[in-house]
């Protein structure tokens, strides 16, 4: 674990949430050669299993916004990057950055961050009071229809925002974004040649929709400023049919084990 001591003030940092990205597809699409942006910033090439905080988008963000990030999958405890000041927190350690907010981004921000949500999922869309809490902990929240789940170039939409937010920000001024990424969400059949509405989404749509992913990711890569600290991973999977599941928020291998990445971009 890095210490985030260091981390926190020198660089910016970078949560990308691939919204409902199941574990094993990323694995298999990451070994095979079929996401190589991905496989090129990834330790080692590859993805590390974790668990979710959280089964549904909502859950699982309030869990890692307030620094409660995917734990990996094997026995603990395991020391956090980040943690609110808490008596008595036994996963917080000499390397956790703490901070004295309710929420990082909160925390993050009373430390001299510009501190910006571009959203995907509903959850983000600040349409409604609950679409709006999860964006209302930043100081500059983006959502569009263009960025959401029906759009097949939603992420394409979300790195163009981005693009459009970096040049906005004055250098010296340290960025924390977080990129809520809709494209593996379902509807994800229309990224699968041949698919169509009627034959709906499943577990080959989803790999599609990654590979999609993949070639946007890399351009958001390229974007980012240096140096900066980035996390990526899934806030949860989804089920296509395993034992007669559909969906997520609910209590499957499936759902609750995600891919997860941190690495710096210096």
């Amino acid at each position: 674990m890095p210490d985030m001591n260091e981390i926190v003030g020198t660089h910016d940092i970078v949560l990308i949430t691939l919204d409902t990205l199941r574990y094993d597809v990323a694995a298999e699409l990451c070994a095979a050669g079929e996401t190589p942006n991905l496989a090129a910033v990834l330790p080692g090439g590859r993805w590390e299993e974790r668990h979710t905080p959280g089964s549904f988008t909502y859950a699982a963000h309030a869990a890692m916004l307030a620094g409660f990030l995917p734990t990996p999958a094997a026995p603990g405890p395991h020391p956090r990057l980040f943690a609110a000041a808490f008596p008595g927190s036994e996963t917080t350690a000499p390397g956790t950055w703490t901070f004295d907010a309710a929420d990082l981004p909160g925390g993050l921000a009373a430390a001299g961050y510009r501190t910006v949500c571009v959203g995907g999922v509903g959850f983000f869309n600040n349409r409604t009071a609950l679409g709006s809490a999860l964006p209302s902990l930043f100081q500059e929240a983006h959502w569009e229809p263009e960025f959401g789940v029906t759009d097949p170039d939603s992420l394409r939409n979300q790195v163009d925002r981005i693009t459009e937010v970096l040049a906005g920000l004055p250098a010296e001024r340290r960025l924390f974004l977080l990129l809520n990424v809709a494209a593996l969400h379902q509807p994800n059949w229309f990224y699968l040649p041949g698919a169509t509405r009627a034959s709906g989404d499943t577990r080959a749509s989803h790999a599609a929709a990654l590979r999609r992913a993949d070639a946007e990711l890399g351009r958001l890569f390229r974007l980012l400023r240096r140096p900066s600290y980035v996390i990526v991973c899934s806030d949860h999977g989804t089920a296509y049919g395993e034992d007669g599941h559909t969906g997520h928020r609910l209590g499957h291998p499936v759902v609750w084990t995600v891919p997860y990445g941190e690495f710096p971009l210096t």
